[in-house]
């Protein structure tokens, strides 16, 4: 295999190109920088430093100082077609035997893409090993010394960008020998042999993998005749997405035995997995994030592969889990097993399984048993013995798992369908998007701590993956919930996205609120902010949760024909409140000076005060004074009168908190003897209700298909409200429709998300003819501490 050689595999370069593409520096000379590391290191270790070249690719260029990128010039203008052009009909094909070239032509290969002088020999004879395959021996009149042209050139164009589909028509006519247009029964032959060495360096079980690409390129023959056109080539990769992987042309999908680092400083004594000497109290060392191995820095570089592989790949690991088990780690101190103590303050003692997390002696080792249940949180984890590569499935469930009417446009999006996933029954599966941004550091501090405790392919950074792939992930998992990680404005983000993705079946959705305003988690009973609480006990309270509904609102603005320009509109769905005048222009302002100097809002604490800040302001100037002068509002097509009123706000709630923790609409006396509540009683004919006296006594639901209409005076009003020195603004209507109608450019917020909005006509409506208006909930069912009012 090519790992065991200590090779570089294709996903290495994938991995390359990932640095490159975020940097200017050339490509040649992060190579010969990384050459004198490794040159060195060789002289030091001897053969087995080869097996870590590839990481000192990664980490070259990490380490190079900005004087030293500086002056660098830009990526070679060389394409690799160009590269073969001179190799098939010019003045390189001299050094072509057959299908290969030898080291000196591959050494030429080298300086010409990479534009150098010269490449030094110790990593130019790196490479070319990297490409020795037993195939190209098979061609005639060809020794034995040489490497598959191919081969080199499919995996240098991964450094390249461009379009999948003229990658794939790339990869056509590099198979297509005899250039007659369709791929023969030989060629496919290498085709097939190209995709079993790229699954080696993917680390899948190959044994069983032969007569699965046969079928998988039989089916690629679309129209039966033997032989695959270029058209019915393409066509696959648009389909057959295992096809891309296994090309090299989409490495989404890898294990690579590459730890996730993370730096961290150690309150206790911590020993480092491959010297087994003390980091030191107090001191920083690494940890993986997916493993807890830890190092020391200066060992990180000859740190053992990452254990951790998030998906099986071979069918004999489908449906079995067994224990992963690393050394050290057991920060208990206690054996799961026979409950006596783990030494871990002497010496690296100990073991801990990274999918169930117990921790035992090394004696206990032979009694724990092979088979891992995930432990206390199995609710949640999908294990990998649950996930494997469709092609794995069999005929039958293959072909049905196949979308046969994917786009180009779509193929990006379009790798999570290359898995399968296959549940263990009785368990609700959890998908967690994270916002590392959410509530200063605390948001990239819990991705860390779920990419341990689950699967890390249930785990999603929002601002490098965003939410699409991982809701292709999970679109056909049974029983899965979602798990959202940050403010209010994270989850409108995300439930905007499921709105879009057309889901069979919308998972429940609970949030773990990171930030300072997290009104729908209040609701939720769900707090108002993470507080560094046990993650672990977090998702025991979600396993034992129950599930509520929440009504969703459809928001249409239309601005008026005038020169002024208005911001985009955040949203067009509400799921919280809607407002317009003081609150949302102290929101702007807040909004417009975090974007202006985000380090100066990096925790709640400067959040708050801050807010505070644009609030005095705006009590002072009254920026919205006389609001009903600038608008009209239309209750379910009636007009409200605001004559008798003078506001500053009028906000539009689906939910009882606004701004932090604010209940606008104020405590609800029930009338006496109102066994089953007063919105019961209206019935649901009631769309309308503006009768004062009536509203006294309306209380808020979150699924009573009615919005509540507060009307707000000022600034000073809605401090008032906040500090509980008032119980709430000026109740105006509880409706199922309101239409607004402004005259000059205000102010306005959707879910938190302000912008400054020209005359326009605003329609807040019903949305069931546009999505699906209910969006189940998960509701804490231990905690008391919350403003939604039914049944609770």
């Amino acid at each position: 295999m090519a790992k065991e050689r200590g090779l570089i595999s294709p996903s290495d370069f994938a991995q390359l190109q990932k640095y490159m593409e975020s940097s200017s520096v050339a490509l040649s000379s992060v190579l010969l920088r990384c050459a004198h590391d490794w040159e060195r290191e060789e002289r030091e270790m001897g053969r087995c430093a080869r097996s870590r070249l590839s990481t000192h690719l990664r980490c070259t260029w990490t380490a190079c100082s900005s004087s030293q990128r500086r002056g660098v010039k830009s990526d070679s203008t060389k394409k690799v077609s160009d590269v073969l052009k001179l190799f098939e009909d010019g003045e390189m094909a001299k050094y072509v035997q057959g299908d290969a070239i030898g080291y000196e032509g591959f050494q030429q290969f080298l300086k010409i893409y990479l534009e150098v002088d010269n490449v030094p020999r110790h990593l130019s004879l790196a490479l070319f090993q990297s490409f020795k395959t037993d195939h190209c021996l098979n061609e005639a009149n060809v020794t034995k010394d040489v490497v598959c042209l191919n081969d080199v050139s499919c995996y240098f164009s991964l450094l390249e960008g461009g379009r999948p589909e003229d990658k794939l028509e790339f990869t056509f006519k590099l198979y297509d020998t005899d250039r007659n247009g369709i791929l023969d029964s030989s060629e496919v032959d290498k085709i097939i042999l190209q995709m079993m060495r790229v699954a080696e360096y993917l680390d899948w079980d190959v044994s069983e993998l032969r007569p699965i690409l046969q079928e998988m390129m039989k089916e690629i023959d679309y129209d039966g005749s033997g032989s695959v056109s270029q058209a019915e080539w393409v066509r696959a990769g648009a389909t057959t997405v295992p096809l891309l992987v296994l090309l090299g042309l989409e490495m989404t999908l890898k294990d690579d035995g590459q730890h996730m680092w993370r730096p961290k400083r150690f309150p206790r004594p911590v020993y480092c997995n491959l010297c087994e000497s003390s980091i030191g109290l107090g001191k920083q060392g690494l940890s993986c994030n997916l493993c807890k191995y830890t190092v020391h820095d200066q060992c990180a570089m000859k740190a053992l592969p990452c254990e951790v592989s998030t998906y099986a790949k071979s069918r004999k690991d489908i449906g079995v889990q067994s224990h992963v088990w690393v050394r050290g780690g057991c920060e208990s101190g206690r054996c799961d097993r026979c409950q006596k103590k783990i030494r871990i303050y002497h010496s690296l003692t100990g073991l801990h399984c990274v999918w169930c997390h117990l921790e035992i002696h090394d004696d206990c080792l032979q009694a724990v048993g092979h088979e891992c249940d995930c432990g206390l949180l199995r609710d949640h984890i999908l294990p990998p013995s649950s996930i494997y590569p469709s092609v794995l499935a069999s005929g039958p469930d293959r072909k049905n798992s196949k979308t046969s009417q994917k786009t180009m446009d779509d193929l990006n999006l379009s790798t999570s369908e290359a898995l399968r996933i296959d549940p263990v029954p009785n368990t609700h599966p959890l998908l967690v998007f994270v916002n590392p941004k959410s509530g200063g550091k605390q948001g990239q501090r819990v991705l860390w701590k779920f990419q341990y405790i689950l699967n890390p392919r249930q785990v999603f950074n929002l601002l490098k993956d965003g939410p699409e792939i991982g809701l292709r992930l999970f679109k056909d998992v049974p029983d899965g919930r979602i798990l959202v990680c940050g403010g209010d404005g994270t989850v409108g983000w995300i439930l905007e996205t499921i709105d879009k993705a057309n889901l069979p079946v919308l998972p429940p959705v609970a949030v773990l609120p990171l930030g300072t305003g997290n009104d729908l988690a209040r609701c939720l009973r769900w707090g108002g902010g993470y507080e560094g609480q046990n993650l672990a006990k977090i998702l025991k309270d979600l396993e034992t949760s129950k599930v509520v509904h929440m009504d969703r609102w459809s928001v249409e603005v239309i601005p008026q024909q005038t020169e002024e320009k208005s911001d985009p509109v955040p949203f067009q769905i509400i799921n919280n409140y809607f407002s317009i005048g003081v609150d949302a222009s102290i929101a702007h302002r807040f909004h417009i000076m975090r974007e202006k100097y985000p380090e100066k809002f990096n925790s709640r604490m400067k959040n708050k005060l801050w807010y505070f800040e644009f609030a005095t302001s705006e009590s002072i100037f009254s920026t919205c004074k006389k609001l009903e002068e600038s608008l009209t509002v239309e209750i379910c097509g009636k007009p409200l009168d605001l004559s008798n009123l003078s506001l500053e706000g009028i906000a539009v709630l689906n939910i009882p908190s606004m701004h932090g923790g604010s209940n606008l609409w104020g405590d609800t006396r029930k009338p006496h003897g109102d066994i089953y509540g007063i919105n019961q009683a209206l019935g649901a004919t009631a769309k309308v209700i503006t009768d004062p006296d009536i509203l006294k006594t309306c209380v808020p639901d979150l699924s009573d298909k009615r919005l509540e209409v507060v009307g707000l005076e000022g600034a000073i009003e809605m401090g008032q409200i906040y500090t509980k020195l008032k119980n709430a603004g000026r109740r105006l209507a509880k409706c199922s429709e309101i239409t607004f109608h402004t005259t000059k450019t205000l102010p306005m917020q959707i879910d938190g998300e302000p912008w400054m909005q020209t005359p326009c006509t605003v329609s807040i409506d019903d949305p069931s003819q546009k999505l699906n208006p209910w969006t189940p909930w998960i509701l804490n069912p231990h905690s008391t501490a919350s403003l939604h009012p039914s049944n609770a």
